[in-house]
């Protein structure tokens, strides 16, 4: 059922995805081509915000600041492994693998690789700021538009 904390948790979460995928851009290689790396982003952050966040507002200021740090880890979780997916079929098309079993482990080496850019002050401190402000708008959404 859509609720305004579902919209205000989605939104909020799907500007972090986007703000931080920009910054993250800057971190990586000059010759790295992205494609839609921030849109995909942006909709997972969507998603994220809308299921994980959303859906566990309205318990109280301390469960806000939880429900904001898991939203957040979710949309870390799932744009890694879809861009580390992403990243697997390019090279499987290539003809990188020798099996769909070394295809499988190299999306989580691939998930790893990219995580080395997310242990950057920056982008911590986005991530965790973000975190914060989406739980709290998300709860203060879920009790002002009961």
């Amino acid at each position: 059922m859509p609720t305004a904390a579902k919209l205000v948790a989605a939104l909020c979460l799907a500007a972090l995805a986007y703000a931080t995928s920009e910054l993250i851009k800057t971190l990586m290689p000059a010759s790295t081509d992205f494609g839609v790396f921030s849109i995909v982003n942006t909709l997972l952050g969507l998603i994220c915000g809308w299921v994980v966040v959303g859906s566990r507002a309205g318990r109280g200021q301390v469960a806000a600041v939880s429900n904001g740090i898991t939203g957040m880890v979710a949309l870390v979780f799932w744009a890694l492994f879809i861009q580390s997916a992403n990243e697997m079929i390019g090279l499987a098309v290539r003809h990188r693998y020798d099996g769909p079993l070394e295809a499988l482990a190299a999306v989580f080496e691939i998930m790893v690789d990219y995580g080395q850019y997310l242990v950057d002050f920056r982008v911590l401190a986005a991530l965790l700021c973000g975190a914060l402000v989406t739980g709290y708008l998300s709860e203060a959404a879920s009790e002002r538009w009961r």
